[in-house]
């Protein structure tokens, strides 16, 4: 089969693959699952569209931590929100000191807020024969909140009776492990009713716990988190095989928080909200409705002008446009990005350069038709030809993509970086479709044109005397 051929058959699923996925599909709907791959198909819109809170977090007790400090706290930060199923949720570093964090669709961030901000320091104390109540202040010996080893022995205090508040607020107890060597969490059915966390330990953990089940059988092992007790079981048996589990009559709610905490880590710098608001969707709803107005008003200009000035070329350009709008929406859809008043102007400029390139494509046509070049000849050396045109322009908008994005992943501006990515995929989609899209469907039109039909399709006369 004549490759052209196989090339619109490629073109055609890809176009019904590209209509499946941009089919709106209703709120809530399953979308599509394919083993850890999940999508909704539904655009996923940003603060500024949507509405939701923002709000600026600061390090606590006016600490001006390092930069990777902040840019390790704001990951940290968004892995637990989308981990307690609060999706679109960014966290990124603003300025020197601050984090920002924006909530899509939320107008009550405190719960949110409350279980992310955690320190999250855990530790793993030997309380020998007394049973700390959860919930229960302690101090420990490991002093260093960001200690990533055991820390140094200290004498074990052993009580016969449970302490009073006092005693136990002003007692030092050993930790004889941290959180760190935790290497995997999950949430199960606790034997006694409610949920329990299930964790497994590093190698050096698992060495750790075993030489201390093994020489305290009986004995409470504490676990403490930022220093409050969460659970004290005691110590039935050695354990010897890196699992533990981590009980306490935990709700869902609170088991998958405390699983998150664990699970991502302690937050490399403690942080408190210091401004808070709300941001309404009315305003970017009606922007983003004008926009839309806009771009589809400019496009049919655009392709008014493309069909009358460049004739069956520009016709051909407005199918490619169109497959390149569509490819580009579905990979909005599906990798996700989250789309912005800005992110959509990016889009609606990337637009001009797959019209750009199409345009350096039938003016390098028309110049080989008019030098006597046959409909096949023509198109091959118009895109040749043209290709490097094409290829500098759009790679120079992409560098400039690039470095617009990190300068927004570097100062928060959380704008600048919609704008850079959508604009960034936009051009690299307008590159396949004017390689692809549009060459394909120029050359399948040289069996069907006529030397005779060049100047009323093509607007270029063949030259006689080639």
């Amino acid at each position: 089969m004549d490759r052209r051929y196989v090339k619109l058959i490629v073109i055609v699923l890809l176009v019904a693959l590209v209509v499946w996925v941009d089919i709106p599909r209703a709120e809530g709907s399953s979308g599509i699952t394919i083993g850890n791959f999940q999508r909704t198909m539904n655009p996923v819109l940003g603060l500024d569209l949507r509405g939701g809170m923002q709000v600026l977090l600061a390090p606590k007790d006016g600490v001006i931590p390092d930069r990777q400090a902040l840019d390790d706290t704001a990951n940290i930060l968004e892995s637990r929100a989308n981990g307690l199923g609060v999706s679109e949720v960014k966290f990124q570093v603003a300025g020197d000191k601050y984090i920002l964090g924006e909530f899509p669709g939320l107008t009550n961030t405190e719960d949110v807020i409350a279980a992310v901000k955690q320190t999250g320091l855990l530790e793993f104390i030997d309380a020998g024969s007394t049973y700390l109540e959860p919930g229960t202040p302690v101090k420990t010996d490991n002093v260093t909140a960001a200690a990533a080893i055991v820390p140094t022995e200290s004498t074990t205090p052993v009580v016969d009776a449970t302490p009073t508040a006092t005693e136990t607020e002003t007692t030092v107890w050993h930790t004889v492990m941290t959180g760190v060597d935790i290497k995997t969490v999950n949430i199960s059915s606790a034997t006694s009713g409610g949920f329990a966390i299930d964790f497994e330990l590093t190698e050096n953990g698992t060495r750790i716990f075993k030489e201390h089940t093994s020489a305290n059988v009986g004995s409470y092992l504490a676990i403490v988190l930022d220093k409050t007790v969460i659970s004290c079981p005691s110590i039935n048996n050695a354990i010897t095989d890196g699992a533990g589990q981590i009980t306490g009559s935990f709700t869902s709610d609170e088991a998958n928080s405390l699983a998150i905490t664990l699970r991502y880590g302690r937050l490399s710098v403690p942080v408190e909200v210091v401004e808070s608001r709300i941001i309404g969707p009315t305003l970017g709803a009606d922007s983003l409705t004008k926009s839309l107005i806009a771009g589809l008003i400019g496009f049919v200009i655009v392709a008014l002008f493309m069909i009358l000035y460049y004739r069956l070329p520009g016709a051909i350009a407005v199918v490619a446009i169109a497959i390149y709008a569509g490819i580009t929406f579905a990979l909005f859809k599906l990798i996700p990005v989250t789309l912005t008043l800005s992110g959509i102007a990016g889009f609606l400029l990337s637009t001009g350069s797959a019209l750009d390139a199409n345009i350096l494509i039938f003016e390098r046509l028309k110049e080989e038709l008019r030098s006597g070049r046959t409909l096949r000849q023509a198109i091959d050396l118009g895109w040749k030809r043209a290709w490097p045109s094409i290829r500098d322009s759009n790679f120079a908008t992409i560098i400039t993509s690039v470095i617009l994005f990190i300068y927004g992943s570097q100062f928060g501006a959380s704008i600048v970086k919609g704008f850079a990515l959508t604009l960034a995929l936009g051009v690299i989609v307008s590159l396949f479709t004017s390689w692809f899209v549009t060459r394909t469907f120029l050359s399948l039109t040289t069996d069907a044109v006529k030397p005779d039909h060049y100047q009323k399709l093509f607007g270029a006369r063949r030259s006689e005397n080639a």
